[in-house]
């Protein structure tokens, strides 16, 4: 009998709630009618709101350990992917697929809590983006933008480049069955040695990185 892994399915996760000072529930995602008050901006009176995010990172590790054809590194020193790494990370996995044209991936799991996932070569992007009560942002949203920007990549719709202008600027793409999103800025912060490197990686990929190989199905 031939096993072929199954899709991914985000597992059954219970979130935490919260009250205010008079026992209300904290309508998180749904807080502001309006514009937010200002004294809701960079504070976060939450963070743990977005410990289930943990728990869906660890499932999108063990189905992309079992569906694809990849390497899989469980060390904090993987850490270092990061462009930013100036985070407390608690934990961090790289995925490596087989295939040198597919993005690799690294999850670093972070005490705030949260996701911070570095894709490819040069982008690193952050779950939560931003945790301030002003946001509202919740677990679950987040989780889901972490969810399909994992599926972009490994079915190859993810697209890095270094744009040469007097200073090097560096861009993303990433699509999606139900649009696109992207970014680009200039590389002030990458280390000129990373950013030679980059560009080598991105030569020898046909403008987009490739879909990640599928794992050898098991009788």
């Amino acid at each position: 009998m031939t096993h072929r892994p199954a899709a991914y399915v985000r597992p059954p996760i219970v979130g935490p709630t919260f009250h205010d000072a008079e026992g209300a529930l904290i309508p998180y995602g749904n807080r502001w009618e309006g514009p937010p008050p200002e004294d809701t901006y960079s504070v976060d009176t939450h963070p743990e709101r977005f410990a289930p995010i943990h728990a869906v990172a660890d499932a999108l590790i063990a189905h992309l350990r079992d569906a694809y054809d990849v390497e899989v590194t469980d060390d904090i020193e993987t850490k270092a992917d990061l462009i930013h790494p100036a985070v407390e990370a608690v934990r961090a996995v790289r995925i490596q697929p087989k295939d040198p044209a597919s993005a690799p991936l690294t999850f670093v799991f972070t005490s705030y809590p949260g996701i911070v996932l570095h894709a490819g070569a040069l982008h690193d992007f952050h779950y939560p983006s931003c945790g301030c009560d002003a946001c509202d942002s919740t677990w679950e949203a987040e989780a889901a933008e972490l969810e399909r920007h994992v599926a972009a990549v490994v079915s190859g719709q993810y697209r890095e480049s270094v744009v040469r202008r007097p200073r090097p600027w560096v861009a993303y793409s990433m699509t999606y069955p139900d649009g696109q999103t992207s970014g680009r800025g200039p590389a002030p912060d990458v280390p000129s040695k990373r950013l030679k490197a980059a560009r080598r990686v991105l030569r020898d990929i046909p403008g987009h990185w490739a879909p990640w190989p599928q794992a050898s199905p098991r009788s």
